[in-house]
């Protein structure tokens, strides 16, 4: 728990039906966690579905407290000291009296940092902080520089890892095991063509060294694999000036928001456009083997702009003009002219836009159900009404 004034207490007993022991161990360790107020669970429906949620989150961290290691860190994609559930906030920022004290409190923290020479950050770069930080009191030897390049194997048991020091070959023995913690194979395009067929490394922001070799390595001493055809995806705007993946916008907030779909490149909405940004991802890559859709458009008016941000910034008259510009935005005064300019048959898009705006008049989604889950409800406007997720276009 957090002992800052006017912070909520969480005590230590919500976490233990999920996952005692490692997150005890972590809190142990130093590791400042929190469980956030309100955060559904991706599927609040099914049966042990919680509507509050029971999402963990990593407290404020300050970076200035791991010294020289600070340089160690990957940016992250919020470099504000801003909570997570905070920055959940920041893009109703014009329709919530909430999010704008939100954003009163993130300016006084910076200034604070400043006096006190504070470096305060959240989410999983305030994690990874935080978890470095009780690595290094703890002892452990944290080697950089140092790929693994095989594993040591000794009369059928794994005894170490073949590594590389200043440049030079190096064996690392082990007495206990093993383990290896080296992600997926984002960045292998010659994996995701033999189990993600249709995707490119260019679209990833995962860490650079998620690459699979050690997946290769465990398979070739007899390792199982499964779900190889999987990923947790986060669907993203390439936006002008976010050149770099870890910048990109996230999608899943601005399509979740009233007054704006999602439409394949022939018009069709294809799915629930507040739905968990796994599932988004998935849909839109099975989509797109029977309809081109990737990329997609998202499909929003006036009303939005008005209200909303827009990949990540308040979209400004003169901003809106400049990507429009860019090629980044395409607009219409008519849904027939929005049509012309996306290449998309103006009949198909009039009646997809007709037929969701009679689900808005109905509030109820049939197609998709978008807005039945509290987490849909929860990505949306909370101040928009009857619904939260589905406004008119």
């Amino acid at each position: 728990h957090d002992d800052a004034p006017g912070a909520t207490r969480v005590r230590r007993h919500t976490y233990l039906r999920e996952g005692p022991e490692m997150v005890d161990f972590l809190l142990g360790q130093g590791i400042r966690l929190t469980r956030a107020q309100y955060w559904p669970d991706y599927y609040d429906e099914m049966p042990g579905g919680s509507v509050p949620g029971r999402t963990v989150i990593a407290e404020l961290f300050d970076l200035n407290q791991l010294g020289p290691w600070k340089k160690k860190l990957r940016p992250g994609f919020l470099m504000l000291p801003a909570r997570l559930e905070e920055a959940m906030l920041m893009p109703r920022i014009r329709v919530m009296g909430r999010a704008r004290l939100v954003m009163l409190r993130i300016a006084l923290r910076v200034i604070a940092g400043l006096i006190t020479r504070k470096r305060l950050v959240g989410a999983g770069m305030g994690l990874q902080g935080w978890m470095l930080q009780a690595s290094l009191r703890a002892g452990v030897d944290v080697r950089t520089e140092a790929p693994v390049t095989g594993l040591i194997v000794d009369d059928g048991a794994v005894t170490g890892v073949l590594t590389v020091r200043d440049g030079k070959p190096w064996r690392i023995g082990a007495r206990l095991g093993v383990l290896v913690n080296a992600g997926g194979f984002a960045h292998n395009q010659r994996m995701r063509d033999q189990y993600i067929p249709g995707t490119s490394t260019a679209w990833s922001a995962a860490a650079p060294g998620d690459t699979g070799e050690m997946i290769e390595e465990m398979m070739r001493h007899g390792a199982a694999i499964a779900q190889m055809d999987e990923r947790v995806g986060n669907q993203n705007t390439l936006a002008p000036g976010s050149e770099q993946a870890f910048m990109r916008p996230g999608a899943q907030g601005m399509t979740a928001a009233p007054h704006a779909i999602l439409v394949d490149q022939s018009g069709v909405r294809y799915m629930n456009e507040g739905g968990s940004y796994a599932a988004y991802c998935k849909a839109m890559l099975e989509r797109n083997k029977v309809v081109p859709a990737v990329p997609s458009w998202m499909i929003f008016d006036s009303q939005y702009t008005r209200k909303y941000m827009l990949a990540g910034t308040m979209p400004s008259k003169k901003k809106l003009q400049r990507w429009h510009d860019e090629g980044y935005l395409k607009r219409g005064d008519t849904i027939e002219a929005l049509a012309a300019e996306t290449a998309i048959d103006p009949t198909v898009l009039a009646a997809t836009i007709a037929r969701f705006n009679g689900f808005v008049a109905a509030n109820r989604d049939a197609d998709f159900q978008r807005g039945a889950r509290a987490y849909d409800r929860w990505l949306g406007d909370p101040t928009h009404r009857p619904s939260e997720t589905l406004g008119t276009i």
